[in-house]
């Protein structure tokens, strides 16, 4: 019988067996091959008041089943999703995407955390060559450094973690720093966007500090809860005394796939560019194949048997690589 991961309440991590439905039309089904971990999220989900919560972030499966009106897909095929902690996936066909030729399942869902900040990368008015500050180097700061990398802009991180820092530099990118570089004058009031992926509020502040007159600072991770005792007028300081566009780093701000540009949605107030969350995740599984991410050493492979040992080994934070790939036998 299939199993899942489930949080029946706070702080609690359980393996239970379940049932799949009946495949409907558009669906397809097939085994699970490996889920991803997104940990502040997860470790989020369970620290809060609604349960229970069926967690995960991302999915790769094997095609075994084909729902009618299905097209494109075959049996066998490897697929990436939205998918959670499960040993079998079930999914409307265009909510997937087919790995490129030889990518490795546990390569393949990194996809899904690549597109927390891609969304930033596709909105941002910062441009190639621009100065780009990272703070936070968890997982989705690791990703969203290199993203901007690739990009073409100047990418500094910081991050007060020494290992999360070695990381990065062992993966190529060179300017890391402990603390916000203020008094850094080639720094000061010369970058063009800050990603804050650490969801602090004291970061947020550095962040509007730093940046330049008229420039971004877009918060992508999410304030869990309080850190400091600075107050909402800190940051609004900044934010009008600098000019600062100040916003959120909503992934969902783009549609699940490529609109079509329609003078009647356009007039409705849809979102009519030519990015969406899809296109996202195929360009993310296109830089992945061509390896411009180095992910050797920083994957690390477990099994989804004791979950509770897991999540607690996550939350003390045992676990040195940044990346927690679940695969299912």
């Amino acid at each position: 019988m299939p199993s899942e991961i489930i949080i029946p309440a706070r702080q609690t991590f359980t393996l239970q067996s379940y049932d799949d439905l009946p495949l409907q039309r558009g669906e397809i089904r097939g085994r699970t091959l490996c889920t991803l971990i997104s940990q502040g999220t997860e470790i989020g989900w369970a620290n809060g008041d609604t349960f229970p919560i069926r967690p995960g972030y991302a999915a790769v499966f094997e095609i075994e089943e084909i729902g009618e009106g299905v097209t494109g897909v075959k049996r066998g095929e490897r697929r990436f999703a939205m998918g959670c902690h499960r040993s079998t996936q079930t999914h409307t066909a265009e909510n997937t995407l087919r790995l490129p030729e030889g990518m490795a399942p546990e390569t393949a869902v990194i996809a899904r955390l690549m597109g927390v900040s891609m969304t930033t990368l596709m909105t941002t008015t910062a441009r190639p060559g621009d100065r780009v500050v990272v703070t936070g180097a968890g997982p989705v700061g690791f990703l969203a450094a290199h993203l901007f990398r690739i990009g073409g802009y100047r990418v500094t991180v910081v991050d007060p973690d020494a290992l999360r820092r070695r990381q990065l530099e062992q993966s190529g990118i060179a300017d890391t720093r402990a603390a916000m570089p203020l008094d850094d004058p080639e720094m000061q009031g010369r970058v063009a966007l800050a990603v804050d992926c650490s969801g602090h509020e004291g970061a947020v502040l550095e962040a509007c500090n730093i940046v330049r007159r008229m420039g971004e600072v877009v918060l992508v991770g999410v304030p869990w809860r309080k850190y400091t005792d600075l107050t909402a007028h800190d940051v609004t300081n900044a934010v009008f005394f600098k000019h600062v566009t100040l916003r959120s780093g909503w992934e969902w701000e783009l549609p699940m796939h490529d609109r079509s540009f329609l003078w009647e949605e356009l007039l409705e107030g849809y979102n009519n560019s030519p990015h969406s969350i899809f296109s996202g995740f195929s360009r993310a599984l296109t830089w992945l194949a061509e390896e411009r991410i180095p992910l050797d050493g920083l994957i690390h492979h477990t099994t989804p048997d004791e979950p509770e040992m897991l999540y607690a080994g996550i939350m003390k934070r045992n676990i040195g690589e940044p990346f927690i790939v679940l695969k299912w036998r």
